[in-house]
C-alpha cells in the first residue's frame, strides 16, 4: 500500500471520529420577528411619479425647451 492510500485512510479514519464527537446541532426558532427592508419598492413608486409628474409638464408646456 502506497504512502497516497495510507494518509487517506488515516484523514476518513479522523473525519469519523471526529464526526462521532461532535454536538447535536439543534435548530430553533428566533425570539424576534424577521424584518424585511423593502426600500427598493417605495424608490421604484417615486420614479414613477416623478416621471409621471415631468410628462404631464412637458405636456402641459411643449415650448418650454
Amino acid at each position: 500500500m502506497g504512502h497516497a492510500a495510507r494518509s487517506g485512510t488515516g484523514l476518513a479514519a479522523i473525519a469519523l471520529l471526529a464526526a462521532a464527537c461532535s454536538p447535536t446541532i439543534k435548530v430553533q426558532a428566533p425570539d424576534k420577528p424577521i424584518e424585511i427592508n423593502l426600500n427598493v419598492t417605495v424608490r421604484q413608486e417615486v420614479v414613477v411619479k416623478l416621471e409621471r409628474d415631468v410628462l404631464d409638464t412637458l405636456r402641459r408646456n411643449p415650448d418650454i425647451f
